[in-house]
């Protein structure tokens, strides 16, 4: 069966719109290459952990018997990957989650569609300096994501717990630090690049780290979280993403049906048996 989720009307109409202006629209790049013995080798883009190791699991166990070769190109950074598959370098995609594809195809014009997701990788609050959030001290200075779309994923942790209060106008998507209008612990928050989270633990009180840079930096959210974000019901699942049209050819929809298959379930219950990684199918 066929996993696919596209842009909204709005989105899309706005993503149209922003290509014919030249803000970055779609390739005419052909999808994978296909070998004389009839498998189709697909470049795809991720992030190291856990993205590129769920593909190489894909690519050592199921990939040759469904008619694949999967080159995998690892990216540090969440900006590179959709321009490079809009400029057509990569065949897909596997490293985001809803709320920051549509926020980069909407901004950045891209003309791109995606399956539904594979995984789900909860946020949790880091520290060095304590152990419960009860002590963290009036005034304390938490390091927050700068990106948009995960910055109010990590206010709605916070929220959740209680140390600070967000404007219920305000969707949590969205919500940035200004929509705080609660603070009882006066917290101050560090607005930082995502991958310098984990690095820059030791200069602030705490951290809420994006999943995939804590499990690079060797923390585990249940583990080592002071607080971890629910997998249930969680609108922040990773999944595949192509460039729009190319959602129904048939090597892309066979790598989707593999990522969502038995065996990759129960290789990421086993290889992060701590819940940093959830399946979300």
């Amino acid at each position: 069966m066929r996993r696919l989720i596209t842009l909204s009307a709005a989105t899309a109409a706005s993503a149209l719109f922003l290509a014919g202006c030249g803000a970055g629209g779609g390739s005419d790049a052909e999808v994978g290459q296909e070998s004389e013995e009839g498998v189709t080798t697909l470049t795809v883009g991720v992030s190291p952990v856990p993205h590129g190791t769920i593909l190489e699991f894909v690519n050592e166990n199921l990939a040759e018997e469904a008619g694949l070769s999967l080159e995998i190109v690892s990216y540090d950074d969440y900006a590179l990957p959709n321009r490079a598959l809009v400029d057509g370098e990569l065949d897909a995609n596997y490293f985001q989650h809803l709320p920051y594809f549509e926020s980069e195809s909407e901004s950045q014009g891209y003309e791109l569609a995606h399956f539904d997701g594979v995984h789900i990788e909860p946020f949790a609050l880091y520290s060095n300096e304590y152990d419960d959030v009860a002590d963290l001290p009036d005034g304390a200075q938490i390091g927050i994501n700068n990106d948009p779309s995960n910055q109010g994923r990590a206010l709605d942790l916070l929220a959740e717990a209680g140390l600070i209060t967000l404007d219920d106008s305000v969707d949590v998507v969205s919500a940035t630090v200004g929509d705080v209008v609660d603070n009882p612990k006066n917290l101050e928050f560090i607005e930082a690049d995502a991958a310098s989270l984990a690095r820059t633990l030791d200069d602030v009180d705490a951290s809420v780290i994006n999943g995939n840079y804590a499990i690079e930096a060797g923390l585990s959210p249940t583990e080592d979280g002071l607080l971890v974000e629910s997998g249930e019901d969680n609108p922040y699942a990773n999944f595949l993403a192509v460039r729009a049209g190319d959602e129904t050819n048939e090597a892309i929809v066979t790598l989707d049906e593999l990522l969502h298959s038995e065996e990759v379930r129960q290789f990421i219950e086993e290889t992060w048996a701590d819940g940093a990684v959830i399946p979300a199918f």
